[in-house]
């Protein structure tokens, strides 16, 4: 059963400014591409919609309502198994668009989704969304091209997860942040992810002690810096080369 909802649902106006909105869908690597007029019209429609740390979006197989946008915070999207053991896909910054797939299957939702910290989210009800596609049928293809690009995504974690050993995982996971989902924020020109050495373990079927030891090891090399709940890159070049393989993590401490 889905948990009780107590966040409340407020249009723009009410939260905010919808300049500003515009500002953030600009920027937004998916839809700074769009028609300004579309980008207008999402406005529009949005909501905007609050979470407090650990609550629940909603769950896996809850009915779709929209497609949703990390404004602040992040959402860790995960599945529960049988046993209570929990395995997170991953874990959404801001600047990040997720609930695409149900968007336009229809279907259920394929996991659950939960606030990782105080979240905003801005949220395009699917009604409303449905309607703008019927009226400019030309967006589809943009879409679709988000669709197929968390398709290789998922398929190139699942081929990590078999073939990689874990540092190499670890660093590619990193990089995959930085570059792959949503907007990164940015520490003195380099790229600063906010991930939690628990949520890279549950990603990465790895425990929060086995990660912390791989990033203390990354850090001494000198090719990222860790702080409470961020990572900053610091040699990606270097980061590129052990999440191929090209260089094994041992071998730059000799």
């Amino acid at each position: 059963m889905t948990a009780k909802r107590t966040v409340k649902q407020m249009t723009v106006s009410g939260r905010a400014d919808p300049a500003s909105l515009l500002g953030v869908l600009r920027r937004n690597r998916w839809l700074r591409d769009l028609p300004e007029d579309c980008i207008q019209d999402m406005v529009a429609l949005a909501r905007l919609r609050q979470l407090e740390d650990g609550e629940r979006l909603h769950a896996k197989d809850d009915p779709p309502d929209g497609l949703y946008g990390v404004l602040s915070g992040a959402m860790r999207i995960s599945s529960t198994g049988a046993d209570g053991r929990e395995a997170v896909l991953t874990v959404l910054s801001p600047g990040n668009w997720f609930g695409e797939i149900s968007l336009f299957d229809g279907l259920p939702r394929t996991h659950d989704a939960h606030a990782n910290g105080h979240t905003e989210l801005l949220m395009i009800p699917r009604q409303g969304f449905q309607q703008l596609l019927e009226r400019r049928p030309e967006l589809y293809p943009h879409f679709m091209r988000l669709l197929c690009r968390r398709l290789r995504l998922s398929f190139a974690m699942l081929e990590d997860s078999a073939l990689l050993p874990l540092p190499s995982r670890l660093a590619k996971r990193l990089l995959m942040h930085a570059h792959n989902y949503g907007q990164t924020e940015e520490q003195d020109g380099r790229a600063a992810i906010q991930l939690s050495q628990e949520a890279l373990g549950l990603m990465l079927n790895s425990s929060r002690q086995s990660i912390n030891k791989l990033l203390k090891r990354l850090e001494q090399a000198g090719w990222l810096q860790t702080s409470y709940g961020q990572i900053v890159i610091l040699d990606e070049a270097a980061l590129t080369r052990l999440a191929t393989g090209e260089m094994p993590l041992a071998e730059q401490n000799d």
